[in-house]
């Protein structure tokens, strides 16, 4: 039988489904061949369309979050972790949609734009096998790469339940030394992890960066805006085999997206992976 919350998810994706048809009915192929005041006064028309069904889904999300949720993070803790350039009031927004669905967040960490630098590979392979070294056997891959060994410990200090409190301590100190990393004071570890995406990083980068944080988080979803899903870190990302152990949301500056981020959280306490959002592969909206 189809639950209440499954036909509230799927008007949620109805509306935002809507709503990016409205977007598209209103772009510039659109407008070809029309009179230039005619053209001028659709287009007015159509822009305001567009902020209603916007506001509209957004409201929508809004109104029936606490029923889509249905507690289901209750007793569940959730790391955040921001790419440099994510969008404060974005993060503010999938924080307070943890909590409404019953959650709490950890902590927030914030990554260095020296971590995602190309040019400061070596920094960050030099930091990473130190303390790789340090830790001892077991800790993190002793055959991975550096981003994903970088992010395997990254994981350690945000998520892995085997590491010790002084290991975790440890790497999330060293972290901070090299610029890479800033930690929240006295933070504790979760099993799920939320990463927010900013400005475009290196495809390579960013993908082994998830790889290693998915190796010793319980789950890990990666959120990005509407255009990143577009042609943008999120489409890449669903095109590298990591996309199977992580969930890909776009659409994250909407209320709408934001929710289904927490949606996904919630799922992958189950089932790992999924991609979600206006260009989700696997729908608006997780169902699971």
């Amino acid at each position: 039988m189809i639950s209440y919350r499954h036909h509230i998810v799927s008007l949620v994706a109805v509306f935002l489904a809507l709503a990016v048809g409205v977007v598209l009915g209103g772009g510039p192929l659109s407008e070809l061949a029309r009179d230039p005041a005619t053209t001028s006064a659709r287009a007015g028309v159509q822009r305001q369309e567009t902020q209603r069904a916007v506001s509209f889904g957004d409201d929508f999300a809004t109104a029936g979050a606490a029923t889509l949720y249905d507690g289901r993070l209750e007793d569940q803790s959730v790391s955040i972790l921001t790419l440099p350039g994510a969008d404060g009031e974005v993060v503010s927004g999938l924080a307070a949609q943890v909590e409404r669905a019953g959650g709490s967040v950890a902590g927030t960490y914030d990554a260095r734009p020296v971590l995602v630098d190309a040019h400061e590979k070596s920094l960050v392979d030099t930091m990473g096998s130190q303390l790789m070294t340090t830790l001892g056997d077991g800790a993190v891959s002793r055959d991975a790469s550096t981003y994903p060994r970088i992010g395997e410990l990254i994981g350690l200090a945000l998520a892995a339940p085997e590491a010790s409190a002084r290991d975790a301590a440890s790497v999330r100190q060293s972290l901070a030394g090299a610029d890479l990393l800033v930690s929240p004071g006295g933070a504790r570890r979760t099993s799920l992890v939320l990463v927010v995406l900013g400005a475009d990083t290196d495809d390579a980068i960013l993908s082994g960066l998830v790889a290693g944080l998915a190796a010793k988080a319980g789950g890990v979803v990666v959120a990005g805006d509407t255009a990143s899903g577009v042609d943008g870190d999120l489409k890449a990302l669903r095109g590298e085999p990591v996309a199977d152990d992580v969930a890909t949301i776009d659409g994250v500056d909407s209320v709408v997206g934001q929710v289904t981020a927490v949606l996904a959280l919630a799922r992958s306490l189950q089932v790992p992976g999924g991609s979600f959002g206006a260009s989700g592969s696997d729908g608006a909206v997780p169902l699971g």
